[in-house]
């Protein structure tokens, strides 16, 4: 017969814990003082596997993993969207995949002093829209290659070409702009 564990093992892992004061003297007097404590807080490490997909939106992220930027149109009207679209939002059609071309130009842009957690270090940065030839829509993205500190109203206009992370991170993202 095998014996049952007694105690609980020890682990070297742990938590960091803030504010735990606790009285050295139990007695009623100190007891009733710790209705008074401030809350303890526990800082942890919380981490979740989370698994999504991009459904219909796919071929788009495929395509900037292999340096191809694709756009969507509808086959009746021609509509043509710089970003990934499953339907059009004017008639509800299906669209279709269509490659757009990897140079563009600026449409407008500002700069940016304070970013998510992502772009926080390269702050500032700079979002331009892009405007593509036969495309009916703009796209939000990364202008590298200009100086934030410098901005100026010339860049409306300027002629850029896509880049793409060498490893993709299936993100819209992979793609940024770089003057032409």
């Amino acid at each position: 017969m095998s014996k049952l564990p007694t105690q609980r093992p020890e682990t070297l892992g742990g938590y960091i814990v803030h504010n735990i004061p606790f009285p050295k003297n139990l007695n009623e007097e100190t007891l009733a003082l710790l209705k008074g404590m401030s809350p303890i807080q526990i800082e942890q490490l919380y981490q979740i596997n989370y698994l999504h997909s991009y459904g219909q939106d796919s071929p788009f992220f495929a395509g900037l993993t292999n340096g191809v930027f694709l756009g969507s149109r509808d086959a009746k009207t021609g509509y043509t969207y710089a970003n990934p679209r499953g339907h059009d939002m004017f008639t509800g059609d299906e669209t279709k995949w269509v490659v757009l071309p990897n140079e563009g130009t600026i449409h407008a842009f500002t700069v940016c002093h304070f970013g998510s957690e992502e772009f926080l270090p390269e702050c500032p940065y700079v979002l331009a829209l892009i405007e593509f030839e036969g495309a009916n829509t703009l796209f939000l993205t990364r202008l590298l290659g200009v100086d934030p500190d410098k901005a100026s109203l010339d860049w409306i206009g300027m002629k850029v070409k896509a880049e793409y992370l060498r490893n993709s991170k299936l993100k819209p993202t992979d793609v940024y702009f770089i003057p032409a």
